[in-house]
């Protein structure tokens, strides 16, 4: 294991070089550039979360984030379309019945997409469900082979069943893209929307979002979905904050902003906002390692998941991000209008404002968290 980690890491950031160049040339493109993706591919990066019974490196959640994290540090855009597609493969990699998982990683881990928000419904017909709906954000949906959708199911009229919360997956080619991706920041991920008429999903091919049953892998499986998914959001946090950093230090290094006394490297005021910067980062990502490593170990111990640990990780996740968005913003600022020109801190300040507005840069996970706080027995204190 260890030895699998250290490959797929390194390679990651083998990797950052040609990423961070097709980024550079892609422009206004709305998908990442195939070399990135056919890079990917090649190191198996998209199977770094996904369990190895289906050919996936199944790394720990640390060391997942630190590959999602590399590859972010290169571009945003590649680094979430990454963690989308890894997310959405280690899914249905672990909790998958053996029928799809024969078909769907047959050859390696698939490249995947898709919205697992219940924006679809389900309707049985023999031992198939029957998927329509229409969906938004599914990233990496330009390079995807199979597309996932969430979605309630609709029990026959008079039955007296409640409706359940699915997850699917189909193949790619019987999805309806939109196209419609023309946004300010992760503009590479191609998170188009798209519709799904009439799609035939067998039993194998969907999980239940509350309940899902762990068929491959590892105990840290039993986290389900919002704790898996956090891991890659925080990777990406990450891995831009850092980048906008670095960049920062070299704008640093020979810039001398008009009408300033000193040049920038030697400016005691722009040193301790530089200074205090990166102990935030860093403080942050201490804090994703210690939760992420703590939530791991729970699992390995077979303490089984404990709902309270998963809106931490949630909370975690989201301060990080928005946190993060701060600390990428007084960069944007210090570097004056260097930052302003097209380049890695310029798309740095886009692509991390674009994650503080998906549902996992949002206030639920932070809010059930401080519900966690309020109901928790105090020991030893008073009422």
């Amino acid at each position: 294991m260890p030895a699998m980690t250290t490959s797929m890491l390194d390679a990651a950031r083998d990797l950052q070089p040609i990423v961070d160049a097709n980024a550079r040339a892609a422009g206004e493109r709305a998908a990442l550039p195939r070399e990135t993706v056919d890079a990917f591919v090649a190191a198996n990066l998209q199977g770094v979360s996904v369990p190895r019974a289906v050919g996936g490196a199944e790394l720990s959640l640390v060391d997942s984030i630190d590959v999602f994290a590399a590859i972010a540090w290169a571009d945003g855009s590649a680094g979430w379309s990454l963690m989308a597609s890894a997310s959405a493969a280690s899914f249905f990699g672990a909790w998958g019945g053996d029928a799809l998982v024969e078909k769907m990683f047959a050859e390696r881990v698939p490249l995947c997409a898709g919205q697992f928000a219940p924006n679809g419904t389900a309707v049985r017909d023999g031992d198939e469900w029957v998927v329509n709906g229409d969906y938004q954000f599914g990233s990496n949906i330009d390079a995807a082979e199979w597309v996932g959708a969430g979605v309630m199911t609709q029990p026959p009229d008079g039955s007296g069943d409640q409706p359940d919360m699915l997850f699917t997956i189909f193949p790619a080619e019987l999805v309806e893209r939109r196209g419609n991706w023309d946004v300010l920041g992760l503009r590479a991920t191609a998170s188009e929307d798209y519709a799904v008429r009439d799609v035939r999903v067998p039993d194998s091919a969907t999980f239940r979002f509350f309940a899902p049953v762990r068929h491959r892998g590892g105990p840290v499986y039993e986290l389900g979905v919002l704790g898996l998914t956090a891991a890659g959001h925080a990777g990406f946090a990450l891995g831009v904050v850092r980048r906008a950093l670095d960049e920062l230090v070299c704008v640093a290094k020979t810039k001398h902003r008009m009408g300033a006394a000193t040049p920038l490297r030697d400016s005691e005021r722009f040193l301790h906002a530089l200074g205090t910067l990166e102990c935030r980062a860093r403080a942050n990502e201490t804090l994703v390692r210690t939760e992420f490593d703590a939530a791991q170990r729970r699992m390995e111990e077979c303490a089984g998941p404990d709902p309270a640990m998963v809106n931490r990780l949630r909370a975690v996740t989201v301060h990080v991000t928005h946190d993060g968005a701060d600390i990428v913003r007084e960069c944007y600022l210090l570097a004056g209008t260097t930052a302003l020109r097209r380049g890695p801190l310029e798309r740095c300040f886009r692509d991390i404002h674009a994650g503080t507005q998906h549902f996992f840069a949002s206030p639920a996970g932070p809010i059930e968290l401080g519900r966690d706080l309020i109901g928790r027995d105090l020991i030893g204190r008073d009422a």
